[in-house]
C-alpha cells in the first residue's frame, strides 16, 4: 500500500517536471516551427472528420430528446436555447476533448513510446538536443491551439445537426431555433466553452507525452502506456470540467 502510494507520487513528480520543462521550452529558442506546424496538422486537421462525425449525432440526439420532453410540457420554443447552451458550454468541449484524447492523445503516447523503446530519445540527448523541447513542447502547444479550434467547429456542426432535427422532426421554425442560439451566445456560456478546450488540450498533451516517454517493456508496455494516457486524460477532463464550471458560475454571480 505504501509502496503504491510512493509510486503514484513519483509519477506525479515526473509529470509536473515534464510539464514545467515543456512550458519553459515553448518560450525559448530554438522554436521548431516546422514541428509545431506538423503537429497542428496531425492533431487538429486530421482529427476533424472523426470529431465532426461524433458531435453531429450528439447534437441530433440531444435535440431529439429535449424536443420530445418539451413537447409534453408545451415548451418546444425553448429547445434551441437549451440545446445550444448544453453544446456550447458543456457537451461540445467535453465530447470533443474525449474524442481528441482517444485519437490524438493515444497517438502521441504511442509515437513517443515507440521512440523510447527504440532508444531514439537517448539519441537526441547524445546529439545535444533536448527531447522535451524537441518533442513535447510542440505537441503541447499544438494541442492547446488546435483543440479550441476543433471545439468551435464541432459546436457549429453539432448545432447544425440539432437544427435539422428541430425543423425536420420536431416541426419547429428554423428562424426560432437560430434566434435561440444567438441569445445563448453570452459570456455566461461562451467563456466556459473557450477556457475548457485550452485546459483540456494542455491536460491531454501533458499526460499523453508523459506516458509515452516513460514506456518500457516492449509491445505490452506500449499498449499499457496508450491505455493509461487515454484513461487518465478522460478522468482528469471530467474533473477539470466540473471545477471550471463551478468556478465560472461562482465568479459570474
Amino acid at each position: 500500500m505504501l509502496s503504491g502510494f510512493r509510486l503514484q507520487l513519483a509519477h506525479l513528480q515526473g509529470l509536473y517536471g515534464l510539464v514545467g520543462k515543456s512550458v519553459v521550452g515553448m518560450g525559448t529558442r530554438p522554436w521548431y516551427a516546422r514541428e509545431i506546424v506538423m503537429q497542428m496538422q496531425a492533431l487538429g486537421a486530421d482529427s476533424l472528420p472523426i470529431v465532426s462525425g461524433v458531435v453531429v449525432f450528439i447534437g441530433m440526439a440531444l435535440a431529439l430528446q429535449v424536443g420530445a420532453e418539451f413537447a409534453v410540457l408545451g415548451l418546444q420554443l425553448y429547445t434551441g436555447r437549451v440545446v445550444s447552451i448544453a453544446v456550447i458550454s458543456e457537451i461540445g468541449p467535453v465530447v470533443t476533448a474525449i474524442v481528441f484524447a482517444g485519437r490524438s492523445g493515444s497517438g502521441m503516447a504511442s509515437e513517443l513510446g515507440s521512440m523510447q523503446l527504440r532508444n531514439q530519445i537517448d539519441t537526441f540527448r547524445v546529439f545535444g538536443v533536448d527531447p522535451v523541447k524537441r518533442l513535447v513542447s510542440p505537441r503541447l502547444l499544438a494541442a492547446m491551439v488546435m483543440l479550441p479550434c476543433l471545439t468551435a467547429i464541432g459546436d457549429a456542426v453539432s448545432l447544425l445537426g440539432a437544427a435539422y432535427i428541430d425543423t425536420a422532426v420536431n416541426n419547429q421554425s428554423l428562424l426560432i431555433f437560430w434566434n435561440a442560439v444567438q441569445q445563448s451566445l453570452v459570456p455566461h456560456y461562451v467563456v466556459p466553452g473557450i477556457l475548457k478546450p485550452i485546459a483540456f488540450g494542455f491536460i491531454i498533451a501533458s499526460i499523453s507525452c508523459y506516458e509515452g516517454l516513460k514506456t518500457s517493456g516492449g509491445a505490452v508496455g506500449l499498449r499499457r502506456s496508450t491505455t493509461r494516457a487515454f484513461v487518465f486524460s478522460t478522468l482528469i477532463i471530467i474533473i477539470t470540467d466540473f471545477v471550471i464550471t463551478k468556478t465560472i458560475l461562482l465568479m459570474l454571480r
